[in-house]
């Protein structure tokens, strides 16, 4: 029996079968229709790696409760820029998932998102003063303007009750924004591609792609079926690696010059999953709080509520730690593999000057069960240890580059790279990711594609209302699109 495609020849191939792949695609097909797109992944299906919901961080990252996205300047300001550009770019990932539900591309809406409420919540004079300064540098923005501060234990525990019951004396600050959602980038995954299958798009399982080669007029795909061993090829006009953890490998095999000098640093991480029902339906938040000193933003703890295929569900986490695969799926070879001459200085320099963050990851794997139960009793005083489990949560490869001054830099986030010629594209890093793929995907497209995006503009802004504007600085265009994609999504309504 013959695994691998007999396909020779694409117009697009997408390497990986998560949000970024698979939105990418929706994009292309709705665009240029006529295209030929093939798809590989490596796992029996699609979002299962970052994208799957026990993988993530966090889900539905709009900047509402993260902390790491307004940090306080040393003169005690809140900076709400990085804010207000990811709610930005959240905003217009919900418009195009609310066009493809009018136009009946994916399916209900209620099978990959729910409001929740997102809130942060703090302990303490020094934290909860700077949660009010970011809650008065956000406050007065269109996008945050339904965002509620309160200090008084009885309304912090009205939105959240698990944090406040048993809770002894001390200051404590909370700031919610009751329309906050939750996605299951998983699920969302499988909707999308299983639009790309529906419109003829080509959908390969079980095939890793194992090499890219520049060749007349694109790229030489290599591919291997995982099961059996069979290997084939194809060849494509642009390549888009949106891998993942597995990104890099591939970047650094197409040779192109963009990727030199990146490395990569993998996290690793557990989360507590809630095994008790009842409790997990007395919970219907996002709270999350303040980094520990030292630690990595994606480990920003959280006293998590999430759907997953339609259960509601509580999570606690994420517990930090280190391992040297890439992928969950991946191999323990991926860290050593991925060193080149071209990023071994970078690497060495974020070694040097990341001390703290090796000691915390240290420590993190040092930590007995008990100390992590301890640490979820800061965010839910009353839990019971043996109503949790311990579940392991997906890899995180942040980006390591060149830097001028220091050598390398650690960089949290996400980077779009691309070649100089637009045949080539890859995605590296971590969050905010999934939640603001489709901004991410629309810069690719614009670098990758200059010839053709002038003429997709119009069709954009047909699909998001928003597309080229900056909803903060037009309210009434801003309700409009809230209004109208609570309404296709199936959500609550936005407050007034």
């Amino acid at each position: 029996m013959t695994f691998i495609s007999t396909t020779r020849s694409a117009d697009v191939v997408l390497i990986g079968g998560g949000i970024m792949s698979a939105t990418l695609g929706a994009f292309l097909k709705k665009l240029e229709p006529s295209w030929n797109i093939v798809l590989f992944e490596r796992l029996d299906d699609v979002g299962l790696e970052s994208s799957g919901p026990w993988n993530n961080a966090g889900t539905g990252h709009a900047a509402y409760c993260e902390l790491n996205y307004t940090p306080q300047a040393k003169d005690g300001s809140v900076d709400p820029a990085k804010a207000l550009s990811i709610n930005e770019g959240y905003q217009l990932s919900r418009q195009f998932w609310s066009h493809l539900v009018t136009e009946g591309s994916i399916g209900d809406p209620s099978q990959f998102i729910h409001t929740v409420p997102h809130m942060s919540f703090v302990l303490g004079d020094a934290h909860s003063d700077y949660l009010r300064k970011r809650y008065d540098a956000l406050k007065p923005h269109t996008l945050f303007s339904s965002m509620e501060y309160s200090e008084d234990p009885a309304v912090i525990e009205s939105w959240a009750p698990l944090v406040m019951k048993g809770r002894g004396a001390g200051r404590v600050a909370a700031t919610r924004v009751a329309e906050g959602t939750d996605v299951d980038f998983g699920q969302l995954s499988r909707e999308l591609v299983g639009f790309l299958d529906r419109s003829g798009v080509e959908v390969n399982y079980g095939t890793d792609v194992t090499d890219l080669e520049r060749s007349r007029g694109g790229w030489n795909v290599s591919t291997k079926h995982l099961a059996s061993g069979e290997r084939g090829g194809i060849h494509a006009k642009f390549v888009f690696v949106g891998a993942g953890g597995g990104a890099l490998h591939l970047l650094q095999a197409s040779g192109i010059p963009e990727s030199r000098g990146y490395g990569g640093f993998p996290v690793s991480g557990q989360f507590l999953r809630c095994t008790e029902d009842s409790v997990a339906e007395t919970h219907n938040a996002k709270v999350y709080g303040q980094a520990s000193v030292g630690a990595p933003p994606m480990s920003v703890p959280h006293l998590d509520t999430r759907y997953v295929e339609g259960k509601r569900s509580l999570l606690f986490g994420p517990y930090a730690g280190f391992s040297t695969n890439f992928l969950k799926n991946g191999s323990l070879l991926d860290l050593p593999l991925s060193i080149r001459l071209g990023n071994i200085i970078p690497m060495l320099a974020v070694a040097k000057d990341n001390m703290d963050l090796t000691a915390y990851l240290i420590k993190e794997v040092a930590k007995s069960r008990d100390a992590k139960i301890d640490a979820l009793r800061e965010y839910f005083p009353q839990a019971k240890g043996d109503g949790w489990e311990l579940i392991s949560a997906g890899q995180r490869v942040q980006i390591i580059k060149k830097d001028a001054s220091k050598g390398g830099v650690l960089q949290f986030g996400t980077e779009v790279i691309t070649a100089r010629d637009g045949s080539v594209g890859a995605l590296l890093g971590a969050s905010p990711g999934a939640s603001t793929a489709v901004p991410i995907m629309l810069e690719l497209m614009r670098r990758c594609f200059p010839k053709f995006y002038k003429g997709w503009e119009g069709r954009l802004r047909e699909m998001m209302p928003g597309y080229g504007v900056k909803l903060d600085e037009n309210p009434t265009l801003a309700a409009e699109v809230a209004a109208s994609t609570a309404s296709a999504l199936q959500l609550a309504a936005p407050a007034q």
